[in-house]
């Protein structure tokens, strides 16, 4: 059985601390205006980069690519009423989600 837990996010750029699976990361989040898309960056506590530039997508874990990094999770996006429907930079946070899931 997974545990989802919901990454608090609001409408506008940021940047914050969080712990994913006993670790702590800090998340960047850009939106990006010619991709129409949210971009994250994930660093280590020292500030580190670890995974740049990813884009939020729906449909697929964005962290499966990189699960030799051992984050310990999928990162999942989705939004309300149709889960496949990509968070635009007016709905994140609201009606678009970002979900850590952890087996």
């Amino acid at each position: 059985m997974s545990t989802p837990y919901e990454i608090p996010l609001a409408a506008q750029n940021q940047q914050f601390t969080i712990a994913l699976a006993g670790v702590t990361y800090t998340l960047k989040f850009r939106w990006c205006a010619p991709a129409t898309a949210w971009t994250l960056n994930i660093s280590d506590q020292l500030g580190n980069p670890i995974v740049s530039g990813l884009q939020v997508v729906t449909g697929a874990d964005l962290l499966e690519q990189f699960a030799y990094l051992g984050i310990g999770g999928a990162l999942v996006a989705q939004s309300d009423f149709d889960p496949l429907a990509v968070p635009t930079y007016a709905n994140l946070g609201t009606t678009g989600h970002l979900f850590f899931v952890t087996p």
